[in-house]
């Protein structure tokens, strides 16, 4: 079999996602390709779409609140949204793809690539089985107006929310947002403790930063920075952000438990090595900590779905929130020093997540492929 990924670089959640799927099929001895559906119209059209996105979501959250609440109310299935028209601009280009390399599946973890071939499909074009994947707790704008074969979702409890925007119930698989199978490792937290050069039993705190930023994440660190004893740590990763990451470095240059990282692929490790994640509630992030069985601290959500996120965790006691830094700080240490709340959270994290969703998806591939759409 040989599967399609299409996603778009508007956060790293999507693109995440799309590589847990590539690693699992090339797993079973299948083939995946990857594409970042904008890059069809050339590096600079992807950079501009992706750019803008992160910058709206990173600079003016308040912005992106506010167009993500208009989306949700013209969002509807009786019609087509100023989103879907704008990405039917990039169906020729994805025809043309199509044409050229043969694919017996596609599958999305983006809303952008199932608008496209949706309008692909309207004009009579003979698509595979095309398998959507949601990658927030919600059911976000316009998948309302997509037409795949199958839309795999977070949850089971998010299946009425989809069937209300409109997606068919009988299209809903609710296996869970795939993720890389390091996540699904339990690694020797001591040994890489001692590997690294780190404090064997004191606690240790991971802060993420996310691709779209976290706040006032400065300041944050060094109010946790302020609040660390007895060989306490704490382990920043910035990702891609350099400038972040040199503006830290020299915050920090002269702490040595402070520890400022810049991209890596070793996150699921930093998470064994860690009691207590600090992140803001992306839907990819707090999916691959609560495999991992870390207990989480969610900071400030950009407004739109990662306030979706927020209350789908904390309500489910997989989480704790507050828009208080300082509430948030203590909370983090508190978890870390008490074993009975530690554990309370982490088996509401194995009750509710689904750590095999990435081969679940690919075995509903196969059988999209084998058995026809059904």
């Amino acid at each position: 079999m040989r599967v399609l990924i299409l996603s778009c670089n508007t956060g790293e959640g999507h693109n995440a996602a799309g590589r847990a799927m590539v690693e699992q099929i090339e797993r079973e001895g299948s083939q995946a390709v990857m594409l970042d559906m904008m890059s069809l119209a050339g590096e600079r059209t992807s950079k501009i779409v992706g750019g803008t996105y992160v910058k709206i979501a990173k600079d003016f959250p308040r912005i992106f609140g506010g167009v993500y609440r208009l989306g949700m109310m013209i969002s509807s299935d009786k019609r087509k949204s100023p989103v879907y028209y704008a990405n039917a601009l990039m169906a020729k280009r994805l025809k043309n793809y199509l044409e050229r390399e043969r694919f017996d599946a596609i599958l999305t973890p983006h809303l952008y690539p199932a608008e496209t071939l949706t309008h692909l499909k309207r004009q009579g074009i003979d698509l595979p089985p095309v398998v959507a994947i949601g990658t927030d707790y919600t059911c976000i704008p316009f998948w309302e107006e997509t037409e795949c074969d199958r839309y795999v979702i977070p949850h089971r409890d998010l299946a009425d929310e989809y069937v209300k925007r409109g997606v068919p119930r009988e299209k809903i698989a609710p296996l869970g947002i795939p993720v890389s199978g390091s996540f699904s490792i339990s690694g020797n937290r001591e040994e890489e403790r001692r590997r690294r050069k780190l404090p064997e039993s004191a606690p240790l705190y991971l802060v993420m930063s996310g691709s779209m930023g976290f706040g006032k994440l400065q300041v944050f660190v060094h109010l946790l920075a302020r609040q660390l004893t007895d060989g306490e740590q704490i382990i920043v990763i910035c990702g891609n952000n350099k400038k972040l990451r040199s503006v830290l470095q020299r915050q920090f240059l002269d702490n040595p438990s402070v520890h400022i990282l810049g991209f890596t692929s070793h996150v699921a490790e930093y998470m064994d090595l860690s009691d207590v994640i600090f992140t803001k509630p992306g839907g990819l992030t707090s999916t691959e900590a609560a495999v991992k069985k870390i207990p989480i601290i969610h900071t400030r959500p950009i407004p739109g779905c990662e306030t979706e996120n927020l209350r789908f965790f904390e309500k489910r006691g997989m989480s704790f929130a507050s828009s208080s830094m300082s509430e948030q700080i203590a909370m983090g240490k508190k978890l870390a020093e008490d074993a009975g709340l530690k554990e309370k959270m982490r088996k509401a994290q194995g009750e509710q997540m689904n750590p095999d969703a990435a081969r679940q998806i690919y075995e509903l591939l196969l059988s999209l492929t084998q058995c026809g759409r059904l």
